[in-house]
């Protein structure tokens, strides 16, 4: 047996032949990176065309040895190996053929005989010759995460199940922080065994971490590169706390691994694995295989993380989007109670339609109409998505501005219908696509709270349930209609929309929902899904249960949470209960005559007074019923000119006590410019309409008393639903309304007129056409509307007056 020194001689070989026949790549490199010297192998493991001596002095890059994605982390390793320590990785090179392969890399400092670090050594070797199980176990591993992440782009989802995946197979111990506003927060904390560390040690999930310079974590994102502690029994390290070290000696920590989630040049945060003594294994440290394995698996789920964070901004964005688009604040309603709610899809790992299983074209309205009547609309665009929640909000508009002109629910379903129709698919140039217009259901209903009128026109929406007497049904549709915009697809001969009306009980519930409420619900049992019969029975005995409670919003949460399961569909609910007490209102007809303008401001203030109205706010509606009912005296005698228009510009007709045969009425000079003129001339206008009127002998009057004791819920007359017939039996009359509201009244005047008055500028010379205008600065809101016999005039006012 030979010594190891007579081995070591006669074994003895030059250095150019070892480096010449060891099946290693070596590449030797200055202090700056210039490659000084590459053996034979290394040519043709990096494939150099032609001579390889011609590559001295050329930088490691356009040598071709690190591709240019990891050239951040060549200069990590020649920061590292210069610095005297050796870096022991997988880089990604680009060869000289033009395809890239891993290479797996020792680098070591190159010493002068003084000591001083020269340069540095790389020994390399294609990561993918190592074979063996433990690799092929370690390649499934990471072949599962793969697949665990691709399954879901919701980044709590996706951070779960790393955790999962890695505890314990790979590690006792596993936690992810990442950044947000600046501030390095824990996002997921794992360990074995439900081992629990005690409070106040390691952060908790939702709170901010500090890493102390020289913490494995630090190095990992200073360096953007994984560090693995072997032994942390040989290599201690700074520890966040002394709590915190304490728990790691108690959990018996034996060897740390901390890769940074680094993805389209941003850093995410750090993910750190630890073993430790709470599982029996035969392996307690991590080695060098290890650290490549975790910084791949670090790789993928920053990569997962990125699009999870960009797919939960593009559904927060779709999501604010599609809310915004929704009432913000439901107004006061006098007569009414409402409570909505919208409920978007969560994201379901199985559909794989990203973004559009968020959101959705579900809606819902309310809009104030005239004289206190309310426009309640619920509705569902075909589709998800963005683009759904876009044409949702356009066909939102155009209904409210339909509903603004006081179209009748079934006018104004015609009109979504041809709107949709309309959206068929076109190129920029406007030429028609190949392609469906949208779809959506809709029920759009005007509701008067004084007469409890219900109207509504439908366009294949589910029925709304109606809870009564403790009694639940779904209202019987006589025209349940098509979807709008159904006739762009080619389909023929579809019924067109009708109108219904129902009475409403006092104190009655209306539960409006959108199909994502009871379409396709997951059985609690996991088997299959619910009916649409066994949904709408769950719903009925949730919201029954709810009503006794008289709460609206009350009924909105037991039907929001009615039937169990995800939705995978967004959903809209809303609720709507009447008032159990009537609501104060009035009206007479009168002849069409000048006298009878004294006649109904007088009621109109008697009236008004009863209701506890303030004195000041007495006089000005007063003198807006002025204006407003001398038009109608005017104009009922007037014979209807369908489709005109009318100057609104009479001046009230002031009127005293007749002392004999009726007088013509005066008519009072142009008004005084000016706010304040204004005011004070209303006042003294509504003082003067107030007098007392001696009994005159009209003609035809036989109508009862107008001063006779007020009736606050005298029915409406049956001729027409919630509006007051007007010149019968040959006769020429106007009708007054007074309605009383929580805080507002309101005052219709109906005459046969067919022509709807708009406003119009008077000159400096006109004695008249400054009447509307008065009303329209007076007033808190006024308008017009067409009726069965002519048309109404009505307008809003305070019951108190304006406070600063």
């Amino acid at each position: 047996m030979t010594t190891w020194g007579e081995a070591a001689f006669d074994a003895y070989l030059p250095a150019d032949t070892v480096l010449g026949q060891a099946d290693i790549g070596v590449v030797v490199a200055d202090r700056l990176g210039h490659l000084l010297f590459l053996n034979e192998y290394g040519t043709r493991l990096f494939r150099i065309p032609g001579d390889a001596s011609g590559l001295a002095g050329s930088s490691l890059q356009s040598a071709g040895l690190f591709a240019g994605d990891d050239l951040r982390k060549m200069e990590d390793v020649a920061g590292q190996v210069l610095r005297g320590r050796s870096w022991e990785g997988t880089f990604e090179a680009a060869r000289g053929d033009g395809s890239r392969a891993l290479m797996r890399a020792l680098a070591v400092p190159l010493r002068r005989p003084g000591g001083d670090i020269d340069g540095m050594v790389i020994l390399a070797r294609e990561a993918s010759n190592r074979d063996g199980q433990l690799q092929q176990d370690r390649i499934a591993l990471l072949e599962r995460v793969g697949e665990r992440l691709a399954g879901s782009l919701e980044i709590g989802t996706t951070l779960k199940h790393v955790a999962e995946m890695l505890v314990p197979q790979f590690a006792d111990h596993c936690f992810i922080d990442l950044f947000q506003g600046g501030q390095l927060i824990r996002r997921v904390m794992r360990h074995a065994r439900n081992w629990v560390p005690p409070p106040g040690t390691w952060a908790e999930v939702g709170q901010q971490i500090h890493y102390p310079k020289g913490h494995f974590c630090q190095q990992a994102m200073a360096r953007l590169d994984t560090i693995v502690v072997t032994d942390l029994d040989i290599d201690p390290y700074p520890a966040p706390s002394a709590e915190s070290m304490a728990a790691a000696h108690a959990a018996g920590l034996t060897s740390v691994v901390a890769a940074p989630l680094h993805a389209r040049g941003e850093l995410l945060g750090v993910m750190s694995l630890a073993l430790s003594r709470l599982t029996d294994r035969e392996e307690r440290n991590y080695g060098a295989a290890d650290r490549d394995l975790i910084g791949a698996i670090a790789g993928r789920v920053a990569v997962a993380i990125d699009n999870s964070m960009l797919f939960e901004t593009e559904r927060q964005t779709a999501l604010a989007f599609q809310k915004s688009l929704l009432p913000q604040v439901i107004p006061d309603l006098d007569g009414l109670e409402v409570a909505c709610r919208y409920v978007p899809a969560k994201p379901l790992e199985m559909q794989g339609q990203g973004i559009q299983t968020q959101v959705g074209g579900d809606w819902y309205d309310i809009i104030p109409l005239a004289a206190g009547r309310v426009g309640i609309v619920i509705g569902d665009v075909e589709g998800r998505g963005a683009r759904a929640a876009a044409i949702m909000g356009q066909l939102r508009a155009a209904l409210r501005a339909f509903a603004q002109d006081e179209k009748s629910p079934a006018d104004i379903m015609r009109k979504l219908d041809d709107w949709c129709r309309s959206l068929a698919p076109a190129d920029e140039a406007g030429v028609p696509l190949a392609g469906d217009p949208p779809t959506a259901s809709c029920i759009y209903m005007i509701y008067d709270a004084w007469s409890r009128e219900l109207t509504f026109a439908n366009a294949g929406h589910d029925a709304p349930l109606m809870i009564s007497g403790g009694q639940s049904r779904q209202l019987e549709f006589q025209y349940k209609g098509v979807l709008l915009g159904v006739r762009g697809k080619g389909i023929r001969g579809l019924p067109t929309y009708k109108e219904q009306t129902i009475l409403v009980p006092p104190g009655a519930i209306l539960v409006f929902y959108t199909d994502g409420l009871t379409d396709r619900r997951t059985r609690a049992d996991g088997s299959g899904h619910y009916t649409e019969a066994e949904a709408v029975e769950m719903l009925q005995q949730a919201v029954r249960a709810a009503a006794a409670s008289g709460d609206a919003d009350a009924v909105a949460t037991a039907a929001e949470f009615a039937v169990p399961g995800d939705i995978d569909d967004d959903m809209a609910i809303m609720v709507v209960k009447s008032s159990p007490s009537g609501l104060a209102s009035i009206w007479r007809s009168f002849p069409a005559e000048p006298i009878m303008v004294s006649e109904a401001r007088r009621l109109a203030a008697q009236t008004f007074g009863s209701w506890g109205m303030d004195a000041e706010q007495i006089d000005l509606a007063c003198l807006l019923v002025s204006e407003v009912v001398t038009n109608a005296v005017l104009h009922a005698s007037i014979t209807p000119s369908p489709g005109g228009e009318l100057y609104f510009d009479l001046d009230p007709v002031i009127t005293t006590a007749p002392a004999g045969p009726l007088r013509s009425p005066e008519r009072v000079p142009a008004r005084p410019r000016g706010r304040a003129a204004a005011v004070k001339a209303a006042a003294r206008s509504a003082r003067t309409a107030t007098m007392p009127v001696q009994d005159a002998a009209v003609p035809g009057w036989d109508d009862p008393d107008p001063m006779a004791p007020l009736d606050p819920m005298a029915p409406l007359d049956p001729m027409g639903p919630g509006t007051p017939a007007v010149g019968r039996a040959g006769r020429r009359e106007f009708a007054l309304r007074l309605r009383r509201g929580a805080n507002s009244v309101w005052v219709e005047v109906f005459d046969p007129d067919l022509r709807l008055p708009r406003i119009r500028t008077a000159a400096e010379t006109d004695e008249g056409g400054r009447g509307l205008y008065l009303v329209e600065q007076l007033a808190t809101r006024w308008g017009s509307r067409p009726t069965p016999e002519g048309k109404a005039v009505w307008f809003e006012m305070p019951r108190s007056g304006y406070r600063p």
